[in-house]
């Protein structure tokens, strides 16, 4: 049974929040942030992709889409096992509230789409406590692109799927 089905035993708590990009999930969160040290408590804050050792080749390997959706997946899987280890646990074992922007459920969605096999994705991730609460930013394309667009000039290949070759 994979640890996504069971209640971690840490007295901390998790945090995750979902959503495209562009659905507001950084700006919830630093806000749920602030909140939570205006009251005297320390969350600590992880996102997706984001310890150095993976990130440089997953930026690299987007660009070139040089990437096979198995390779990428087990990249990110490779990301996250190091940020559970290092960024995510230690918090939860010491009584932290762990604000993640982006989970497992991120790969979930972008491997399968990309043709892993679901049961293959849930295996690589089957190491991840379950959250004590996920949310799902559920917003409209059009708003989410145009947020995304205010900030640079257009939207990245990987970003918008051209890779799926539809």
């Amino acid at each position: 049974m994979d640890s996504l089905t069971q209640p971690h035993k840490f007295p901390g708590k998790l945090i995750v929040v979902e959503g495209i990009d562009g659905s507001g999930k950084s700006t919830q969160l630093q806000l749920v942030k602030r909140y939570l040290e205006a009251r005297g408590l320390q969350p600590f804050f992880t996102e997706w992709n984001s310890a150095d050792l993976v990130k440089a080749v997953t930026k690299k390997g987007k660009k070139k889409m040089s990437l096979t959706p198995m390779t990428f997946s087990l990249l990110h899987a490779s990301d996250f096992a190091h940020r559970l280890t290092y960024n995510i646990l230690p918090p939860l074992k010491a009584g932290m509230i762990v604000l993640a922007d982006r989970y497992v459920y991120t790969a979930f969605a972008r491997d399968v789409i990309r043709g892993c096999d679901r049961a293959w994705v849930r295996g690589v991730y089957q190491f991840a406590p379950r959250p004590d609460r996920a949310f799902y930013f559920n917003v409209p394309i059009d708003i989410s692109v145009n947020r995304i667009l205010s900030g640079r000039a257009k939207l990245k290949d990987y970003e918008a799927g051209m890779d799926l070759n539809l």
